[in-house]
Formats: structure tokens, C-alpha cells, sequence
């Protein structure tokens, strides 16, 4: 079995009827396929968009409703709607799921972060299907573009998946827009994430979801670099999940980098807040860019922002005010400001274990860097 652990992520345009309101007869159709992959013994995970779409209805809007609040009140009646859409066609073939809720924040907190994964390793071990959603009644964060199409990643980077599946309703990445250039090709296999394909990646999906292909990029980059394989299908056609378990030859495969990061490393590049700035001078940027050493205080030019021993800062080349990435501390920046005023300054900024360089293209995808 190639593909033993697999996170699924389905999209709200996968799910809904033309007028956003949720389908049954899809959700059934998704819930079969995983019963069958689940017989077959793979372990799974859906990452499911759908709770607005299935709470709009019942607190009687007539559509998708636009507004924070009322996306927040829709989502709180869909969530439970939805899961029983799950849980009661799982049931039938004896498979249990369990929901779990996560925000950015049960990322951001490494202890938080812990404990998603151990509950999600229980319930893997177990033979249950977690089926994930954001807390969207109560985080307006989460209700922004691509959210479901990044937690998909993080989860799947979280348990180690053999591979991600996107499931939208396009079938993969184009060179171009499908629906307006007739010569747009698709990729079949993107070896690495650079700017060309984040710029062929450009625009949104459909007006019932969330998430254009540019979010599926930063998604991607996300697994990718965690060192899981990623594939973006179309949910449209028949079996495409039971498909994807088996081949991946009818959409996009992004291949996982052969070296991927460890958690430590993860949390670094892709969760961690930056609380300052520390500008270097060009050896030092040298040595943390190219020849993976360590940041010293004698690289440092000045700094900026109030931030305290570990905390994590974004570094900063003085002569080229390039990015050139993020790690925690050694000091704060009073005992900086200190050490700085004495001549000829040694010691470590930055330990090379705490530090993760950040390629141009992630911090074109992730721009809070």
C-alpha cells in the first residue's frame, strides 16, 4: 500500500448544491468512498469545509450569507448538521468518526499542537475517522480565504501523511485559466513551488467556497516542505477519492521534498509569530543562508521591535533588506542593545537548530513573514 495515511480535504464547491446549500447525495458519495478506502485499510482523515453551507438554511437566509456574524451563527448549526451527515453514513459500515475543531492557535501553542496530535494518533490507532473542521462560530481568523486548504496541510504535516489529497472542483493546476485559454495545459507534477507556479496559481475558485487555487499553493508548500506528497484532483469525478489512494495520474502531484522538516523546524517557518527584526550585516547573512552557521552577535547591525529571550524574530539582511528568515533568540532585546555597545561582541544570537532559512517563494505565499 503506497499510500497507507491519507488526509483528504474537501471543498465547500464539493459539498454544495448551485445555490451553496449543502447536498446529501454528495456527502454520501464522499462518506461511501471513504468506507471503502477504510475496508481497504488505509488510515484517513477528512479536512471538510461545508458547516455554513449546511447551517444557512435552517436559520433562514436565503443564501450564503457574507457577514462575519452570520457566517459565525451559520456555521454553528452547520457544524452539527454536518457531522451527522458523517457520522450516520459512516455508521452504516460500522466506521466511527470523531470531530475535532482546531484554530491557528492549536498550532501556534506547541503544547496545543502536542496534544491535537496525540488525540489524532488515538483515534488513527483506534480505526475512527477524524473529520476536521476550523472553529468558524467563534474565529473570525479562520473564516478567511484558504483556511480548510491550509489546516488540511498542517494536519497532514502533524501526523506524518503518505500523502494529501485537495479535493476541488477543478482537476489540478493549469498553466493558465481553463475556462478563458484554450491553450492552458495542466502540470501533472510540480517537482518544486517557484514563483512561475505561484503566478499560474493566481486568482480564485468558485463563489460557494473559500479557497482559490492560490491558497492550494500555500497549502502545498506547507506539505511539501513537511515531507508529504501532495495531489489536487477534482472531487467532480466518479471515485476521484478512492482514485487518488491508488494513482495520481488525472490531476497535480506536488512532490514532497526529500528532506522534510521536522516539527521543531515546522513550527518555525510556518506557524511561529515574529516578535522583532534583526538586521545583519552580509557575512552573517552569508552564514545563516548558505553555510547553515549560526547567527553570532557580532553579525548584528540593529534591531528592532520588544521582544524576550526565545522568542522568535524575523532576520534581515542590511545591505539587500532581504528576508532571510526566522529563529528564536538567545537574548532579548535590552541585553542586545547592551551587548551591542561593547566592541567586538561574541556569542550566539540565534543557535543554527533554532533558525529556518525562508525561500523567496514562501514568503511570496505566507506574507506575515
Amino acid at each position: 500500500m503506497k499510500y497507507k495515511r491519507i488526509v483528504f480535504k474537501v471543498g465547500t464547491s464539493s459539498l454544495t448544491h448551485e445555490d451553496g446549500s449543502l447536498s446529501r447525495s454528495k456527502v454520501k458519495v464522499i462518506t461511501q468512498q471513504l468506507s471503502m478506502l477504510h475496508e481497504a485499510g488505509h488510515e484517513l482523515i477528512l479536512v471538510s469545509s461545508g458547516a455554513v453551507a449546511a447551517g444557512f438554511g435552517p436559520l433562514g437566509f436565503k443564501k450564503r450569507p457574507t457577514k462575519i456574524a452570520d457566517k459565525q451563527a451559520a456555521a454553528a448549526v452547520g457544524q452539527g448538521l454536518l457531522l451527522e451527515e458523517y457520522t450516520t453514513n459512516l455508521l452504516m459500515r460500522q466506521i466511527v468518526s470523531a470531530q475535532i475543531l482546531l484554530t491557528q492557535d492549536d498550532f501556534v501553542d506547541k503544547r496545543r499542537y502536542k496534544n491535537a496530535h496525540q488525540a489524532l494518533t488515538v483515534l488513527l490507532n483506534r480505526g475512527a475517522i477524524p473529520i476536521i473542521n476550523e472553529n468558524d462560530s467563534v474565529v473570525i481568523d479562520e473564516l478567511k480565504v484558504g483556511d480548510n486548504d491550509t489546516l488540511s496541510a498542517q494536519v497532514a504535516a502533524m501526523v506524518q501523511a503518505d500523502l494529501l489529497v485537495l479535493l476541488t472542483d477543478v482537476d489540478g493546476l493549469y498553466t493558465g485559466n481553463p475556462n478563458t485559454d484554450p491553450t492552458a495545459k495542466r502540470l501533472e507534477k510540480i517537482k518544486s513551488i517557484n514563483r512561475q507556479i505561484i503566478d499560474m496559481a493566481g486568482g480564485a475558485g468558485s463563489s460557494n467556497g473559500t479557497g482559490g487555487m492560490l491558497t492550494k499553493m500555500k497549502a502545498a508548500t506547507i506539505a511539501t516542505e513537511s515531507g508529504v506528497p501532495v495531489y489536487i484532483c477534482s472531487s467532480l469525478k466518479s471515485g476521484a477519492m478512492i482514485e487518488a489512494a491508488e494513482k495520481t495520474k488525472d490531476g497535480s502531484y506536488f512532490v514532497a521534498q526529500e528532506k522534510g522538516l521536522r516539527t521543531q523546524k515546522q513550527w518555525l517557518a510556518f506557524y511561529a509569530k515574529s516578535q522583532g527584526i534583526i538586521w545583519v550585516d552580509g557575512g552573517a547573512a552569508e552564514a545563516l543562508s548558505k553555510n547553515g552557521k549560526s547567527l553570532l552577535l557580532s553579525g548584528v547591525v540593529s534591531i528592532e521591535g520588544k521582544f524576550s529571550y526565545h522568542d522568535v524574530v524575523t532576520v534581515v539582511d542590511k545591505t539587500t533588506s532581504q528576508s532571510l528568515g526566522k529563529g528564536r533568540v538567545q537574548f532579548g532585546a535590552s541585553a542586545i542593545k547592551d551587548l551591542l555597545r561593547t566592541p567586538k561582541t561574541k556569542g550566539v544570537l540565534i543557535h543554527r537548530d533554532d533558525w529556518i532559512s525562508i525561500t523567496p517563494e514562501i514568503q511570496l505565499l505566507f506574507t506575515e513573514f
